[in-house]
């Protein structure tokens, strides 16, 4: 029994109020003498509609009106009958695991599978030297700036204000590598004027950093050794104050993706609305804007100041002046008080729709600690409705997918982002299975390390909480700015810049683990998110370890071809895009699993162990037909990787096949015709369980 909420499944998958729904159930041939549709404590009976190959196909039509329904089935066969829901057969349905129509929540079809790219521009290239943040420019958290000349030199433990000159030029004499490696989407960390190499401290909302782009006005003088008043930091006034500078940045950033767009490619930029930064031209701490033509004052430098609400100020002042509410505490880090300024709220609304419209015309958001927005969970809900009415009113084809640890759900009903960075449901459970690491390289857990039954359960469990609109969209990233490397994961280490050496994030990694989850990346549901490097071999603990800049002139030319030729087969193969996910087998150290849809049908087996394995893959399961053949288009190793296109057959059903140690084989079958007759399945006993039914 199969069902999902893809397209083979539900017709249409994404729905329009008040119409017309198909609902498709799948049963072994002859294997059910009857199958419901169960909502609303309505059971509703489905008419039989085909039998193909190994399996008869279940449909009924239902009438959907503007709320959301939830559904599950039941089938039946003399006195025996199970449940079926998101978990599987079951014999009793959780509310959690059923199946959801919400009508009218749809994310942009060009964001379904994309392959993403995420640049932390500082590290990625640096094409115009001109616009490099110099030494002593400003002073920032106890140092000045510091312009670092060596791009290869590893990250410092306090990085925040050490600048490598990485630009937006950087990025577009880059495109062609970009295009070429296969990315449809580049995100990009902050890219708004801001202090740090991060940005996630934005001092300015309406503009891209110059830093970033160009300076036309490019005049003043820098800070003396000892003085760390940023009042008196006149170049870097000039710089990022200057209406002339701000215009020709936010131009050239127009520009730039007009250029992105001419190569079929996406943008999505990174909003930090939780919180700005000290910096800020609202709060203005350090004087940068005082007495500055059109600045109004900042909160910080008047009570009178229009931005006062924007923040949460307390009566008590500190040793510094005034003490205000900061993120996490941080004085850096104002947090955006939106439940006190209704201005605030309506200024954010506006920068949301400013940037996905023309003449920038961005192609979404990435909402960095989203849930954190706000000081009640009911107000941090309603702004996001409005954001999303904002954005997706100027631009309905634009995405918005928030950063968030956890359960998503509450957000992602249709009403307010469209879906997710996903480290519950991909990142999280795939580095525990192949390496046995916690994310970030604090600690190591040999139970999890290889455990396909728990790799399964809880890919499963977490995928629960999406609907197939956002689980399709959602970000599958192995590494990011906030993570370790995953390739230094390999390595099995426990380990942080400060407590070990840069050195030591490359020693004893294992890249044929690496090759093992970009398979994975590209063969899961979701959209393959590669961070900057990692397709070159960069490695890294984590932050701030992890913005090593891009090894150009070093890189692993085999990992980039490996990684170019996994993301042609992504794209080749649309069951890999949006097709249908079924486990079919685990054991220690190995998972199999299918994805299906009308175009054609793959397997892909991942066996993380020391040793080959002979299997029995039984392929039925993902719709191969009973008796034909596959074709194996990739298969890595410890070694390398191969991609001479091997036939193997498929008899009754079954694919008998021995893979190498520490490998990922992916295997396809583009024949839709299915042979009829019923499956005599061979006798499995003592082989590795396949997985059927195992919550």
């Amino acid at each position: 029994m199969f069902c999902d909420e893809t397209a083979s499944y539900r017709i249409p998958a994404e729905p329009k109020p008040y119409s017309k729904v198909t609902l498709r159930f799948r049963t072994g041939r002859n294997n059910a003498d009857y199958v419901y549709v169960i909502f609303d404590q309505v059971e509703q009976k489905m008419k039989k509609v085909n039998s193909i190959g190994l399996f008869d196909y279940y449909e009924t039509e239902i009438f959907v009106e503007d709320d959301q329904m939830c559904y599950y089935f039941e089938a039946g066969k003399g006195r025996e009958s199970t449940f079926y829901d998101k978990s599987g057969c079951t014999k009793r349905s959780e509310p959690w695991f059923q199946f959801k129509i919400t009508p009218g929540f749809f994310t942009p079809e060009w964001a379904k599978g994309a392959v993403m790219y995420q640049i932390y521009v500082d590290r990625f290239c640096n094409g115009d030297p001109s616009n490099d943040v110099l030494d002593d420019e400003y002073s920032y958290v106890g140092g000045h700036s510091v312009q670092v000349k060596d791009w290869n030199k590893y990250p410092d433990s306090l990085d925040v204000r050490c600048f490598y000159g990485g630009d937006l030029e950087g990025v577009r004499q880059k495109l062609d590598y970009l295009k070429t490696l296969g990315v449809e989407v580049i995100y990009f960390n902050p890219l708004f004027v801001s202090p740090s190499n991060h940005k996630y401290d934005i001092q300015d909302y309406d503009y891209i950093d110059p830093h970033l782009t160009v300076i036309p006005l490019d005049e003043g003088t820098l800070l003396e050794a000892d003085c760390y008043e940023n009042a008196k930091a006149d170049r870097y006034i000039r710089r990022v104050t200057s209406k002339e500078n701000l215009a020709a940045s936010n131009e050239y950033f127009a520009k730039l993706v007009q250029e992105i767009h001419r190569r079929g490619m996406r943008v999505i930029l990174d909003g930090v609305f939780n919180h700005c930064g000290s910096f800020n031209k609202w709060m203005d701490r350090e004087g940068i804007y005082a007495r500055k033509d059109g600045y109004a004052p900042g909160a910080y430098q008047s009570k009178d100041s229009p931005y006062r609400n924007f923040f949460r100020f307390y009566e008590n002042k500190g040793a510094g002046g005034d003490r205000y509410d900061g993120w996490w505490g941080f004085d850096t880090l104002p947090k955006l008080n939106y439940e006190g300024s209704r201005e605030l709220y309506d200024y954010i609304l506006n920068v949301g729709r400013k940037w996905v419209s023309a003449p920038y015309e961005a192609d979404g958001w990435r909402l960095d600690v989203a849930a954190d927005l706000g000081y009640s969970a009911g107000f941090n809900h309603q702004f996001w409705r409005d954001f999303r009415d904002a954005v997706k009113g100027a631009n309905p084809e634009s995405i918005i997918l928030a950063e968030h640890y956890g359960d998503p759900s509450s957000w992602i009903q249709g009403d307010q982002w469209d879906t997710v960075m996903n480290y519950d449901a991909f990142m999280d459970p795939v580095t525990w299975f192949l390496t046995g690491m916690e994310k970030h390289s604090d600690e190591y857990n040999g139970y999890l390390e290889g455990n396909g039954k728990w790799f399964f359960e809880t890919m499963i469990n977490k995928m629960s909480k999406f609907q197939r609109s956002s689980l399709d969209t959602a970000m599958n990233e192995l590494s990011n700015h906030d993570h370790a490397r995953f390739l230094t994961r390999t390595n099995r280490k426990v380990g942080r810049i400060g407590r070990c050496s840069p050195e030591s994030a490359g020693e004893g990694i294992d890249k044929g683990i690496m090759r093992e989850a970009v398979v994975m990346q590209m063969t899961w549901p979701g959209a393959p998110t590669i961070y900057y490097g990692d397709e070159v071999g960069q490695v890294g603990w984590t932050d701030p370890d992890n913005r090593r800049t891009f090894p150009w002139g070093r890189e692993d030319w085999e990992m980039y071809e490996f990684h170019r030729y996994a993301i042609q087969i992504h794209k080749k193969y649309s069951c890999f895009r949006s097709g249908s996910l079924k486990p079919l087998m685990y054991d220690y150290r190995l998972v199999v699993y299918g994805r299906f849809d009308s175009n054609g049908k793959a397997v892909v087996i991942v066996n993380n162990n020391e040793n080959p394995l002979t299997l029995n893959v039984p392929v039925w399961e993902a719709e191969v037909p009973a008796n034909s053949s596959m074709n194996r288009v990739l298969q890595t190793t410890r070694q390398g990787y191969n991609v001479g296109v091997q036939e193997m057959p498929v008899v009754q059903g079954v694919l008998y096949i021995t893979v190498p140690p520490v490998s990922a084989t992916v295997l396809v079958c583009e024949q839709v015709d299915q042979d009829s007759g019923q499956l005599d399945l061979p006798d499995l006993s003592g082989k590795i369980p396949h997985l059927s039914f195992f919550l």
